[in-house]
């Protein structure tokens, strides 16, 4: 068994519809939660349900429409780390760019994803 065979074992499905599926269209959801939750000022644990949801909703769209394994255990847990991390990457940014744009006097951008207290 090939790298690319073991792989689509693990992902339940052929490499491409994941990457069309699970990184580009669920990717978009998971990042577009992201920002929905950062801007309505929720705690980052409740990004976690939220992606397991979205997870299982990719996989089952993964399974409905291209054949793909339903109950990949592997293939799921493999979804909510890709969705978690857009997710997170949104997330963050969003908070950060509220952060200093809402408190200008307070804080000063740190990067894409932080911002640090504002000097003098």
């Amino acid at each position: 068994m090939s790298g690319l065979d073991s792989a689509m074992a693990v992902i339940g499905t052929s490499l491409w519809v994941f990457i069309c599926a699970t990184v580009i269209l669920f990717g978009w959801a998971a990042f577009m939660t992201g920002q929905a939750l950062a801007q309505t000022w929720r705690p980052m644990w409740h990004l976690g349900p939220y992606m397991l949801l979205l997870a299982a909703g990719c996989r089952f769209l993964d399974f409905a429409l291209f054949g793909g394994t339903l109950l990949s255990l592997p293939g799921y847990v493999v979804t909510v780390i890709i969705l978690l991390i857009f997710t997170i990457m949104a997330y963050r940014a969003t908070q950060a760019r509220k952060m200093v744009n809402q408190y200008p006097w307070l804080y000063e951008r740190a990067g894409p994803f932080a911002w640090r207290d504002r000097q003098g």
